[in-house]
């Protein structure tokens, strides 16, 4: 009966001490069904494109649409072209965010001037 006793006892402690052991090591990309990470983030960029405006500042735009994805930076004659890209369609399922799911953004001289591939095509 004292062996029981001291066995049951030891089993409750160790299963005490281990219960807080678990650790959930994730991708950073899925959710509990294995997609809500990069759908939330398209759905949110797609939202947030749509409340850019033509003009914005490049603060202006990163407040709004976060980090980018991708950017780019370069001079064209004498202005300051940046264009950050935002992913807002899955093209692959490979988990890994590539341009061509993204949806670029222009700023010329810090000004907004275009968004989506005709603005990226026309600079």
């Amino acid at each position: 009966m004292k062996t029981n006793l001291i066995g049951l006892a030891f089993i409750g402690i160790a299963s005490l001490s281990l219960s807080g052991c678990v650790l959930n090591i994730g991708d950073g990309e899925t959710g509990w069904n294995g997609q809500e990470g990069w759908e939330e983030t398209q759905d949110i960029n797609r939202g947030n494109l749509a409340r850019l405006s033509l003009g914005m500042s490049r603060e202006q735009v990163t407040v709004l649409m976060g980090t980018a994805d991708f950017n780019e930076a370069y001079i064209q004659t004498d202005k300051e072209v940046h264009v950050l890209f935002y992913r807002t369609q899955r093209t692959k399922g490979d988990g890994k965010t590539t341009k061509d799911e993204c949806t670029p953004v222009v700023i010329s001289n810090n000004a907004v001037v275009g968004w989506g591939n005709m603005a990226y095509k026309n600079i």
